[in-house]
């Protein structure tokens, strides 16, 4: 507003159910003459973060003393920003869409004095209350803070540049191939590179830990016709930076790039991104007073800590703010999976981040927001959705929906309130209906083909009929009968009794042998979460107990994490908090303590800010920075709470 930054939005939403940010600008506003200017970004397609049908567009009111003094209409002038190039591969098989922008067609339509006469009327793609606002409600987490972040410059080298029509790729070979060299800088923090033709400059910086935000740069007296290149990166591996291969994995190629403008600009990108550490590449040939300057703006939930928590360890202490800042990487307007390589919310994840979260203070907007979220978007079959928002059906992640049951109870036992369980009712019972057409000749569970029985990095067996699947889903009946029993359903309470007492009958006599949970029929595999999900199931019994704990705490001690025939498979970060919830219930406080130590201390020791996504990451695209492995913040609270 008047040419100053407000705040960008919305909140992560279905277009069915839009949601919508009220703002205050009344410290923007000044006597006169005032401009609002809104830039609106669609990279074309969805993704896993937002969800676009056929159409993107502004819905907006003012209003001032009770009074609407406009709306979006035709008074209103738009024009594409032509400075974004139309061609957007995506950053990620996650995420959004790479942005090329050239400086010479930026306008500056921000400013108050900005003429926008020869802007067009805005075409009216829908009203209120019709596709794709067919629903409009309220922001349910907070408005995030965007402010300035140190940053700590790592590296500078030069050499020879590579044309490539890909920028990533350009950068990525080019780097490597640079020889360190030294560029000085003022006091202001200014560098006055002086760069050849087929040269390129870099400049590598460390954000600390992973962040959500975005580089940019201020830069004087260009001549124009430079290239600029900022690359989001999170990995230095034997000393040397990781730069994402697209052809890997998640096909990650996250660098966005400016061809400037003659003289001074500013360069920016519109979206969010993620990550540690900020790569700048400068192409030339630049001028002899030609100088530049880098800065990075972060993006964060308003985050306060109210339930303060140290140990008189001080390794458990470190273990603490790891956990503590990787939560705080990676809450936004939700549960963010990474900050790097993709910025998606999954449904499942979100447990072990709400529990960290529900250990540092009472907020429970997000739990919230991400139980709304899948229950909006559930499919005619009452199935869940595992991506929120998105329109990734190949990754409907069958157990998610029963780990929603967990999140919903979770919320109950917070909040005690009953009218949002209520509210969530219909969601729960129309999918677990759904499952219960899934049951083979020996009461077992059994999915539809295509479609993923649970997500966990361990190599357990996924052969059907599955142990973990089918403890997952008794799990998630025995949930969904507490909740029932509270809220005095009595016919699904017995209803859902019943199945489960039937498949943990079933599931005892097909997978328990010789002292060991298997998780295939074959005996493929026995694994940790098997065995620990039969115990928090009560499918073991209790004189089993105690050499299943000792199990559970001797693998996990064990330092080799490779899998091995007749040993019992490693659960990953994320489900070891299945662990740990078994461990507790047997009264093994002191083993969850010694595992903690032992494996999320190999993070802190090493000096990791975050914890990871499993226990090796070395592979092209895996991630350092992931909130459901920071839950020994959660278990460790409640350790010391109930000591």
């Amino acid at each position: 507003m008047n040419g100053k930054f407000v705040t960008r939005g919305p909140e992560r939403s279905f277009p069915h159910n839009m949601s919508t940010d009220t703002l205050a600008l009344t410290p923007f506003v000044q006597r006169g003459k005032n401009i609002i200017a809104v830039q609106i970004y669609s990279p074309g397609y969805s993704h896993f973060s937002y969800v676009h049908r056929g159409a993107h567009g502004l819905l907006a009111e003012l209003r001032a003393d009770g009074q609407t003094l406009f709306v979006t209409d035709q008074t209103w002038r738009a024009k594409r920003d032509a400075s974004f190039d139309e061609i957007v591969p995506r950053v990620s098989i996650y995420g959004s869409g790479v942005e090329v922008r050239d400086m010479a067609r930026d306008e500056n339509w921000r400013g108050l004095d900005y003429d926008d006469a020869q802007w067009e009327t805005p075409r009216i793609v829908a009203v209120q209350d019709a596709t794709p606002w067919e629903n409009v409600s309220p922001r349910v987490t907070p408005l995030l803070v965007e402010r300035a972040q140190n940053m700590m410059l790592l590296e500078t080298r030069a050499g020879a540049a590579v044309t490539h029509r890909d920028t990533h790729l350009a950068l990525r070979e080019g780097w490597t191939r640079a020889a360190r060299t030294a560029f000085s800088q003022n006091n202001a923090e200014w560098f006055t590179p002086r760069v050849g033709e087929n040269e390129t400059v870099y400049w590598l910086y460390d954000l600390g830990r992973d962040y959500i935000g975005q580089g940019w740069a201020e830069i004087d007296n260009a001549r124009g016709g430079e290239q600029l290149a900022i690359s989001y990166q999170e990995k230095i591996r034997d000393d040397e930076l990781v730069i994402s291969n697209p052809e890997t994995y998640c096909r990650v190629r996250m660098t966005d790039a400016f061809i400037l403008r003659a003289g001074n600009q500013t360069c920016e990108t519109f979206s969010l991104r993620g990550g540690r550490y900020l790569l700048f590449a400068l192409r030339g040939a630049t001028g002899e007073n030609f100088r530049i300057r880098f800065h990075v703006r972060v993006s964060e939930y308003p985050l306060e800590i109210t339930k303060p928590f140290r140990t008189d360890d001080a390794l458990l202490n470190e273990i603490l703010v790891m956990c503590e800042n990787t939560l705080r990487a990676c809450l936004q307007d939700g549960f963010v999976d990474s900050t790097w390589r993709e910025s998606s919310q999954w449904g499942g994840d979100a447990l072990c981040e709400a529990l960290i979260l529900s250990a540092m203070n009472d907020d429970v907007r997000p739990l919230r927001r991400v139980i709304e979220l899948q229950a909006q978007g559930a499919y005619p079959d009452g199935i869940l959705p595992s991506v929120l928002p998105g329109e990734v059906h190949a990754y409907a992640v069958l157990d998610y929906n029963w780990m929603w049951i967990e999140l919903l109870a979770l919320h109950f036992d917070l909040t005690r309130d009953e009218n949002f369980v209520r509210a969530m009712w219909t969601a729960l019972t129309k999918m677990l209906e759904r499952f219960s057409q899934d049951y083979d000749a020996s009461g077992l569970l059994i999915s539809e083909k295509g479609r993923r029985l649970f997500l966990d990095w361990s190599p357990q067996s996924r052969n059907e009929p599955s142990a973990v699947y089918n403890l997952r889903y008794l799990r998630g009946l025995q949930t969904a009968i507490g909740l029932a029993d509270k809220l005095g359903d009595v016919e699904n309470a017995n209803r859902w009794q019943q199945r489960a007492e039937n498949l943990r009958a079933a599931v005892r006599a097909t997978f328990w042998e010789n002292g060991r949970w298997y998780d295939d029929v074959p005996r493929t595999t026995f694994s940790q979460l098997a065995a620990a999900l039969a115990l928090l199931t009560d499918t073991a019994r209790v004189e089993e107990a105690g050499a299943l704990c000792d199990a559970l705490t001797a693998r996990s001690l064990y330092a080799d994490d490779a899998p091995a025939p007749d040993r019992m498979v490693l659960a990953s970060p994320f489900s070891h908090h299945y662990v740990f919830e078994a461990l507790r219930k047997f009264g093994r406080d002191a083993d969850v303590i010694a595992i903690v130590k032992a494996r999320w201390g190999r993070w802190t020791l090493a000096g990791y800010p975050t914890t990871w996504e499993n226990w090796n990451v070395d592979f092209a695209d895996g991630s350092q920075c992931h909130a459901f492995s920071a839950h020994p913040r959660y278990h460790l609270a409640q350790i010391f709470a109930r000591a």
